[in-house]
């Protein structure tokens, strides 16, 4: 089993390479609309196609390790979680390029209010993101039900965007492009944070065996909406 235990080590590093990436692309694309930057959003753009391949790449890897050598208990789980990870990874990088198609339109506009809340939720988000694949990396189920429990905040912060937007295009009409747009921002940071509750799922899962997508009461003491997937 060594050349599996080589071929697992390498295939792990090749997922933590695209996290790094993907990473990035969400803290630019955030950056690209608080800074009014082109430079910023272009490169999240470049960065795309990168994502996409790397997807594909784990994927094949990954089936071919489960197909040669056909591992069972913890290395199954680990497979099967990276195949999944690889997934909400990927996902993430195409919100990021939502993000900023929607800063592109922004930038060039009068903004609507100050940025503040939409970089808190965006902070949080990204320390999801991290805290979700630094579980993976040290197989730590409790870190990963740790970003579980953030997730209602994020909800709360959405919540609290759209209701805010919402007046603003209530009482000035004009406004109302530029503040869908926000809301769209604001959407996909939520689903970002819903993809990074996933793979903390999923770390629970390899490490624990415990499917916690359904039970919210094995996630902590506070009970957690439904599955994301």
């Amino acid at each position: 089993m060594s050349h599996f235990l080589e071929e697992l080590e390498e295939l792990i590093k090749r997922l933590l390479e695209m996290a790094g990436l993907v990473e990035s692309a969400v803290h630019e694309s955030v950056l690209s609309l608080t800074e009014r930057s082109e430079s910023r959003a272009q490169r999240v753009l470049l960065d795309e196609a990168r994502i996409n391949q790397m997807e594909i790449e784990i994927d094949d890897q990954a089936t071919g390790l489960l197909a040669r050598y056909q591992p069972m208990a913890t290395d199954l789980r680990l497979l099967t979680s990276i195949i999944k990870i690889n997934n909400d990874l990927e996902r993430m990088g195409d919100l990021a390029v939502n993000i900023v198609e929607r800063s592109l339109s922004l930038i060039r506009q009068e903004p609507v209010k100050p940025l503040i809340d939409i970089p808190q939720m965006a902070r949080l988000a990204e320390s999801m993101v991290r805290r979700s694949l630094d579980a993976f990396v040290k197989r730590d189920a409790d870190l990963a039900r740790g970003v579980l429990l953030s997730d209602d905040t994020v909800d709360d912060l959405r919540d609290s965007i759209y209701q805010e937007l919402i007046g603003f295009m209530q009482r000035d009409p004009s406004t109302i492009t530029r503040a869908l747009d926000l809301i769209l921002v604001a959407r996909n940071l939520e689903r970002i944070a819903d993809h990074a509750t996933n793979i903390a799922e999923d770390v629970v899962f390899f490490v624990k065996g415990i499917d916690v997508r359904h039970h919210a009461e094995t996630r902590g003491e506070s009970a957690i909406g439904g599955p994301h997937r």
